[in-house]
């Protein structure tokens, strides 16, 4: 049976910025699509982040410091849960979506080591998997289509509805429904094994950044470099870890 007519569960970040090692998470969802379309279970999460969430977030997802502080969860608490859910879903072999899974569950990767809760890589003992990025697929299959990729772009381009967008559970369930009809609309891609499509997926992802890399590096700034790990970015080191890094001499790595 091919994924795209198996459940998926669908999970979505809203946060207080764009940047993996130093932002938070406020709001997540984990919502479970079923094959006939219907919605069989959800959870949804308010965080109390620790930090004021700049006046651009709260513009775009509508949560506001106040609200935050007063309404949302202590967030270690939040964080183990929300780890929790995406691990047994992972566990369970159910296909995890995650539009940008590089940022998403990077970002759930720190946060993670700042409370001290146990990561999904550590529960897993591995690198998720299987996860499906619309983003990274839409561009591996589409290379040349012209216009944006951001979710509310993929829904109008592959006709799913998106309401109330960058609300968390909304985005999750936007991201399973068009990553369906993506694999509909392209089946080489929805036929493939899921182990298969997490490979074409790393693979596609790299060239993809390689190919914004090299554009921001003949537009931009010649020392643009562009993160081709997917879909968990490596833990950018401290400074005290570098040191001792590099007190332990050089490392050798296999060809």
């Amino acid at each position: 049976m091919s994924w795209i007519s198996g459940p998926l569960l669908a999970f979505d970040l809203e946060t207080t910025g764009t940047d993996v090692e130093t932002d938070r998470i406020v709001t997540a969802a984990v919502v479970r699509l079923e094959a006939d379309g219907s919605v069989s279970a959800e959870r949804t999460w308010l965080l109390d982040p620790g930090v004021a969430i700049p006046e651009q977030a709260s513009a775009i997802h509508g949560i506001s410091t106040r609200r935050a502080r007063e309404q949302g969860m202590p967030a270690a608490t939040a964080v183990e849960e929300i780890t929790r859910a995406v691990t047994e879903g992972l566990r369970s072999g159910t296909p995890l979506v995650v539009m940008n899974a590089r940022y998403d569950l990077s970002l759930l990767d720190r946060e993670c080591r700042r409370h001290a809760v146990e990561s999904v890589s550590e529960r897993l003992g591995g690198t998720p998997s299987p996860v499906i990025d619309p983003l990274v697929i839409d561009k591996h299959v589409d290379r040349y289509r012209k216009g944006k990729r951001a979710l509310h772009a993929l829904c109008a381009h592959y006709g799913v509805r998106l309401d109330d967008a960058h609300d968390a559970r909304a985005d999750a369930l936007a991201a399973a429904r068009v990553v369906r009809s993506m694999g509909q609309a392209h089946q080489p891609v929805g036929a493939m094994a899921l182990d298969d499509l997490q490979t074409l997926q790393v693979r596609a992802a790299a060239e993809q950044s390689l190919s914004l890399q090299a554009y921001l590096r003949r537009t931009a700034d010649p020392a643009a470099v562009v993160e081709p790990a997917w879909p968990l970015v490596p833990r950018r080191r401290e400074p005290a870890e570098e040191e001792a890094a590099h007190a332990s001499g050089p490392s050798v790595r296999s060809r």
